[in-house]
C-alpha cells in the first residue's frame, strides 16, 4: 500500500470516513481532489452529516464524478430540495483524471472515496485508486489481524 498524500493534521476537519473501504478492497494509490457543492451542502457538511458508504467516483467524458455519496439536507434551507445522493463533479487537474482514465480501464479498478475532509476552508475528497478483494483475500486479512493480535498480547504477558 502507498503512503498517503493527505495526512490528518490541524488544518483538516475529517467530515467522515470511509471504513467499509480498506475491507472491501486492496487500496493502492490515494488521490485528493475538490467537489463542486452548492452552499446548504456545504452548511450540512460542516455539521458532520454526510455518509460514503456505497459510494464511488466515475471518469465521465473527462470529468471525474462521485456517485452515491450522501449529504443530509441542512435542516434551515427551505429555498432548495435537493436530492442528497446526487452525482457531484470532483475537481482534478486534467493530467491526473488522464491517468485515472488508464488506471481505471484496466481489470478490476475502481476509484473509491475513502475520507471527506475541509482543508484551508473548501470541502475536500480523498479517493483511492482501489482493486476489489475476493472472499478469500478478506479471510486471509482477518486472519492475519487475528495473529497479530494474539502475538501482541503473548509479548504484553512476557510470553516471548
Amino acid at each position: 500500500m502507498s503512503e498517503r498524500n493527505v495526512r490528518d493534521d490541524m488544518s483538516q476537519k475529517v467530515v467522515c470516513r470511509n471504513k467499509k473501504a480498506a475491507h472491501e478492497y486492496f487500496l493502492e494509490e490515494f488521490l485528493e481532489a475538490g467537489m463542486v457543492l452548492l452552499g446548504a451542502e456545504v452548511k450540512s457538511l460542516r455539521e458532520g452529516r454526510s455518509n460514503l458508504v456505497d459510494s464511488y467516483a466515475k471518469v465521465t467524458k473527462g470529468e471525474v464524478f462521485l456517485h452515491n455519496m450522501h449529504i443530509t439536507p441542512y435542516f434551515f434551507a427551505h429555498h432548495m430540495e435537493l436530492d442528497p445522493t446526487r452525482k457531484r463533479k470532483l475537481l482534478m487537474s486534467k493530467r491526473e483524471i488522464r491517468r485515472l482514465i488508464g488506471k481505471t480501464e484496466e481489470k478490476g479498478y475502481s476509484l473509491i472515496p475513502t475520507k471527506v475532509y475541509f482543508k484551508n476552508g473548501r470541502a475536500k475528497v480523498e479517493i483511492a485508486l482501489a482493486k476489489g478483494k475476493k472472499k478469500y483475500d478478506k479471510r486471509q486479512v482477518l486472519k492475519e489481524k487475528e495473529l497479530k493480535r494474539d502475538m501482541d498480547q503473548a509479548r504484553k504477558q512476557g510470553r516471548y
